[in-house]
């Protein structure tokens, strides 16, 4: 099997494919000179709470204020504010999520009675900021991997609905339950299909790893900061592809 790396770079961008025996099995697109790229993480300050919208103005360091809508903030949020505040205050002194999660918020709450201005709140961009708007925000934080996707404050284990096979659905299911870290949640993306345990062990510790990265960079932060930077794809996709003895 042959597999060719195709980069075309842009003035704003690069885009990078992935191509095995001439098909195309990888696209991305990554934007350059962003400083707010979709992915990375903040530690932000509430700024304006609009009750009439039930959404918030967050103060991630960028010109315009991000806006974080309820519905953006997450079944898990009372548990991420509660780790928040712990790594804060020196109360919680370890990344493990080995304590008592919160109960998860009401899909129909109001913002104003979960968050008050000045609160410091994790949140990911999830939209990159354009014209005259700032970011768009949501506090469902996740890490993303090249096979899985490592989600905190969850238990469940979710597989990819183009990987048909239900073997092989079963396979990756048994093999990520046993090598997850307590208090995550893991979603297999498709391109995990067939791939060695060692492929999928090595991810799954880069993304403990960066989660690690993130509580030590909270440890001593005050918002707004950036916590954690989204990886480099090209970087990341070099470092799989054409050489397996990389671990940075």
């Amino acid at each position: 099997m042959s597999v060719e790396l195709v980069i075309n770079s842009l003035p704003n961008e690069v885009v990078i494919a992935i191509l095995q025996d001439s098909k195309l099995v990888e696209l991305h697109r990554e934007k350059t000179n962003n400083n707010f790229s979709v992915g990375d993480i903040y530690l932000g300050r509430v700024k304006k709470i609009m009750p009439g919208l039930n959404a918030t103005f967050v103060d991630v360091g960028y010109e315009k204020d991000a806006f974080l809508h309820y519905l953006d903030l997450g079944a898990k949020f009372n548990s991420f504010a509660k780790f928040t505040k712990g790594v804060l205050n020196k109360q919680i002194n370890s990344s493990q999520l080995d304590f008592q999660f919160e109960p998860e918020i009401e899909k129909t709450g109001k913002i104003e009675k979960t968050l008050k201005s000045t609160d410091q709140i994790l949140v990911q961009i999830a939209k990159e900021p354009i014209s005259t708007k700032g970011p768009r925000l949501s506090s469902e934080i996740s890490l993303a991997g090249r096979y899985i996707v490592l989600v905190p404050f969850s238990h469940k284990v979710s597989v990819s609905q183009k990987i048909k096979d239900e073997e092989e659905r079963e396979r990756l299911i048994r093999l990520i339950k046993s090598i997850k870290p307590k208090g995550f949640g893991v979603i297999i993306r498709t391109v995990a299909k067939n791939k060695k345990v060692a492929d999928l062990h090595a991810d799954m510790n880069e993304l403990e790893q960066r989660w690690e990265n993130c509580y030590n960079a909270l440890k001593d932060a005050k918002a707004p900061k950036k916590i954690l930077g989204e990886i480099d794809r090209t970087s990341s996709l070099l470092r799989d592809l054409l050489s397996k003895d990389f671990s940075n």
